[in-house]
């Protein structure tokens, strides 16, 4: 009958790797698939029925693959996935909603609340929604200014871009800008370098809490298309002049 096989017949895990036909200097971490390719290969040669094959080194290449297994680290336990955090609603702001303020409606799963966003509202910023949770705690609504009819928002700062006369463009002068509250002026010197970029300053989102008001950078783009000085004069001028004030 055949003696038992120990994981002692073999001296140590140095031994058991040389037996198996593996490296010898390795410290006994070994891939599991490399460890298991090398037993396959060492038991087969062992086996005692087989040409070559001897009882002795078959039970010591048993206990050597054994040893190694003792001696492996245990795997980890596989836990189960994180539950992803729930995201946080977000307030979606228009350039406009967010200079002057307004009535902005939100999902919130279910429901849309319509929320009154205050104005100078920046990307980044949360605004406390009063028991607005399915629990009746407060929701914090996260904020982010989307661009909108040409104009955005970058920091405190308003971008839009306004087409100017070419002619005025080479030459300089004083440019006539629709901006968000109003015609502003700005002015120009002749051959200006691409891109014109004016500052108005203190036209961009307003002050709130420790946020100073920003400024509106209007990039000028030449046109064609943009009637000149003289002929926005005339446009004017037409329609104060009326035929019937000038029949008066």
């Amino acid at each position: 009958m055949n003696a038992p096989v120990s994981i002692s017949d073999v001296s140590g895990v140095r031994e058991a790797l040389s037996i198996l036909g593996l490296e010898t200097d390795a410290r006994g971490d070994v891939d599991a698939s490399t460890l298991k390719a090398a037993f396959r290969t060492a038991v087969k040669a062992a086996r005692p029925d087989q040409a070559g094959g001897d009882a002795e080194r078959f039970r010591r290449v048993i206990a050597a693959y054994r040893l190694i297994q003792a001696h492996q680290p245990p795997r980890p336990a596989l836990s189960a996935p994180a539950a992803r955090p729930t995201p946080t609603p977000v307030l979606v702001l228009s350039p406009m909603q967010a200079l002057a303020g307004g009535q902005v409606e939100v999902r919130l799963g279910a429901r849309t609340v319509r929320v009154t966003a205050p104005r100078g509202l920046r990307s980044g910023d949360h605004l406390r929604l009063r028991r607005g949770a399915a629990d009746g705690s407060d929701l914090y609504l996260s904020v982010l200014i989307r661009p909108e009819d040409g104009l955005s928002v970058v920091g405190d700062d308003l971008f839009m871009t306004w087409a100017v006369e070419r002619r005025l463009m080479a030459d300089g002068g004083r440019v006539e800008i629709e901006t968000p509250i109003g015609t502003r002026s700005a002015w120009i010197t002749a051959d200006m370098a691409a891109p014109v970029r004016v500052r108005l300053k203190d036209l961009g989102l307003p002050a709130r809490g420790s946020r100073p008001a920003g400024h509106l950078f209007v990039t000028l783009e030449p046109s064609s298309d943009v009637p000149s000085a003289a002929e926005d004069l005339l446009v004017r001028f037409t329609r104060v002049w009326t035929q019937e004030r000038l029949a008066a």
